[in-house]
């Protein structure tokens, strides 16, 4: 069972807490199951001439000594469990986190966000939950069923026979429900990611949701994914709903019954036998609530462990996906072949897809050179340099960063040589300072001139000496109090912070002005001197004074060269100057 896999998470400590716990829980149930004896024993007092005020005194006092006593030891096995589901919740969000941290892009989109949220939260709680009560009530019923059937073995087949009918008319009603309900705690699941996945694509998109006036298109979807979950959780509950009166029916029916016989029973017997047959009738009706109560037991354990069940195997799933990229040795190279990049006849496939998105691509950057990347949109551009970080893995052909197979290096020694800056900047909550340092290269992270100056050379020292705080004010959660040309520059800066031997911009000049984007490329061929240089871009101004210029088409390499060789001997790379540049600025070059 995925549940009981889990458990191995728990550690030595939670196997002490446990044992404690099961001490704690057997003395509480032969505390409970002392009581009646007490009992039965106040009962023949009562009723047998000449008994003294101080014994039934005396067996009341333990009676009520064992009560306190099962209270305590309720409590103390409470605390311990308690302290078990913490800590197993603890450690299951951190494994899955590390796992999730590990995985690629594909394996992330394969579960999809919403889901692994919903993984590393809501599914961590029901095992939390299902711990925390499942583990009290799946020792505790056993032994209270058992212990309790033994003290009543013997004391009248009658009875004996009302309890074994109730307890089986409880199984078949327990085992109807598990049968209707477990179904619906997997669709239950399901369901709570997509209304997740609904839920996080609103707030996400909320500027263009608003822009369109698509608030009732999306109150839609989100009814939808809303009254879904609800049946589903509505069909459930009333199911569950049923078992506490059909409890309560079967526990004062089997009261009654047993009333009932014992007074046919009394009522044939003669002198002091009459005595002992009412007294054991209240001890038989006291140990046959305890059966009764061991199976309820048992029934709130049958709530909570489907839904855990299920939980538990979505959490599996997680931690049992391997990354399809994995960690090579390589961390040094040799200096001379530092900051080269070469593919040879790569080509590559996304998952699942049909055809390959590059086709045998082959060429090289050199050290200290600028390489540029242009064409169509969906033509691979952004695909190519994603390969080089290992974000995915070539499918063929190899791919040699510093003279080694990007295989071969280790994925933290790999990318501690790469300033990379995506298409859609990113920055996190925090400070200005905090973005632009993040990270580290090689375990040094950079200092305050170090922020300062990649801040200046990326055009945003203007706009960051104005905010209140400098580079101490606050950046919310994805950078939404900064302009898009603002989390531009600063996705920039913290490339530049790093000092990396290769920069990789996808895209990165689209959200600056022709000023500032020229600006910026000149500073930054400056701070980049001796550093190789991967520039994705639309427009052409940008990438004019690249060393080389590739120009892929479907995936494939069209032209390579310079602005002006390309304008010669590129028909692709030329229809896109004459849809930028003006006559004039083309026949100039």
């Amino acid at each position: 069972m995925k549940l009981l896999k889990l458990f191995r998470y728990l550690k030595r400590k939670d196997l002490i807490f446990a044992a404690a716990s099961l001490a704690f829980i057997v003395t509480q149930v032969w505390l409970d199951l002392r009581m009646p004896d007490y009992m039965s024993e106040i009962t023949k007092l009562v009723q047998t001439e000449g008994s003294a005020m101080s014994e039934i005194l005396k067996a009341g006092g333990m009676m009520l000594l064992c009560a306190l006593g099962s209270v305590a030891a309720s409590v103390a096995t409470g605390f311990f469990v308690a302290r078990i589901a913490a800590g197993l919740a603890m450690r299951l969000r951190e494994a899955v986190y590390d796992r999730v941290m590990a995985f690629t892009m594909e394996e992330i989109g394969g579960f999809s966000t919403a889901s692994l949220i919903t993984r590393s939260t809501n599914d961590i709680t029901q095992i939390q939950l299902v711990v925390a009560i499942g583990l009290q009530a799946m020792v505790k019923a056993p032994i209270m069923a058992v212990w309790a059937i033994l003290k009543i073995a013997g004391k009248s087949w009658q009875w004996t026979t009302v309890t074994a009918v109730a307890v089986a008319v409880l199984l078949v009603m327990i085992v109807t429900l598990f049968v209707l309900v477990v179904p619906r705690f997997t669709k239950i699941q399901k369901l709570t990611d997509n209304l997740n996945r609904v839920t996080r694509e609103n707030l996400s998109g909320i500027r263009v949701v608003r822009a369109y006036n698509a608030e009732r298109y999306q109150e839609q979807k989100f009814e939808k994914a809303n009254v879904d979950l609800m049946k589903t959780h509505l069909f459930t509950g009333r199911a569950l709903a049923v078992m506490a009166p059909v409890m309560t029916l079967i526990m004062s029916g089997l009261t009654l019954a047993i009333y009932w016989v014992g007074v046919y029973m009394i009522d044939a017997a003669f002198g002091m036998e009459k005595i002992e047959l009412f007294s054991d009738m209240v001890v038989f009706s006291s140990y046959a609530m305890q059966v009764i109560m061991a199976f309820m037991m048992l029934t709130m354990t049958m709530i909570v462990l489907p839904r855990a069940a299920v939980s538990a195997g979505r959490i599996d799933e997680v931690l049992h996906t391997a990354p399809r990229i994995t960690d090579g040795t390589v961390t040094e190279t040799d200096p001379a072949h530092a900051g080269e990049i070469e593919f040879r006849d790569v080509s590559f496939r996304y998952p699942d897809a049909a055809d390959d998105i590059l086709k045998h691509i082959s060429f090289t950057a050199k050290k200290g050179e600028t390489v540029a990347f242009i064409g169509a949109t969906g033509s691979g551009k952004s695909t190519l340099v994603n390969l080089i970080p290992r974000f995915y893995d070539v499918t063929g052909g190899e791919l040699l960063v510093d003279g080694v197979n990007v295989r071969d290096f280790s994925q933290q020694a790999l990318r501690n040589r790469i300033g990379y800056v995506p298409q859609r900047a990113v920055l996190f909550s925090g400070t200005v300072r905090s973005n632009v340092a993040y990270g580290d290269n090689g375990g040094a992270p950079a200092g305050d001139a170090l922020v300062k100056e990649a801040v200046a050379v990326a055009q945003a020292e203007e706009f960051v000496s104005k905010l209140e705080g400098t580079y101490d004010a606050p950046i919310a959660q994805g950078g939404t109090n900064v302009s898009g040309g603002q989390k531009q520059r600063l996705s920039i800066a913290r490339a530049i912070a790093r000092r990396p031997e290769i920069y990789i911009f996808d895209d990165t000049f689209s959200a600056l002005d022709y000023k500032t984007d020229r600006a910026l490329r000149h500073a930054l061929k400056k701070q980049t001197d001796g550093a190789t240089a991967l520039i994705v871009a639309q427009r052409i101004g940008t990438i004019m004074d690249a060393d080389k210029i590739i120009v892929l088409d479907d995936g494939e390499i069209a032209g390579v060269g310079t602005h002006r060789e390309l304008l010669k001997s590129c028909r692709v790379y030329r229809e896109i100057a004459e849809s930028q540049l003006t006559k004039e600025e083309i026949e100039h070059a």
